[in-house]
């Protein structure tokens, strides 16, 4: 079955950077468009990153663009999220998610469209 495992994750003081990495198995990685997510307490699950199966195409929500990127390796069957310049509101759990297919950029920033999910790792920003 496909299983989604991040790591990565852990407590940086604002300003810093750290990489997520979610491995992917049970699965034709390059045919699955890869997502970011994040959980802060008390919020929704938002959207931060996508990345298509081919790696061709990304998208990011604006709190992350600039400061953070996405990546894969078809190869490693791993998915990473650079982010960079953290801020003390970056402060959540991050989930990588997986789906087969999605065809408009709109799709990759919903998570009702990924039928696979990782455990999440937490990011803590110190301020």
């Amino acid at each position: 079955q496909v299983q989604l495992v991040e790591s990565g994750g852990g407590l940086v003081q604002a300003g810093g950077s750290l990489r997520l990495s979610c491995a992917a198995s049970g699965l034709t990685f390059s045919t699955y468009a890869m997502g970011w997510f994040r959980q802060a307490p008390g919020k929704e699950r938002a959207f931060v990153a996508g990345i298509s199966g081919s790696g061709t195409d990304a998208y990011y929500a604006d709190s992350a663009k600039g400061r953070f990127t996405i990546s894969r390796d078809n190869a490693k069957n791993t998915v990473y999220l650079q982010m960079n310049s953290l801020k003390p509101e970056d402060t959540a759990v991050y989930y990588c998610a997986a789906q087969r297919g999605l065809r408009y950029s709109v799709f990759y920033m919903m998570d009702r469209y990924y039928g696979y999910w990782g455990q999440g790792t937490q990011v803590t920003v110190s301020s």
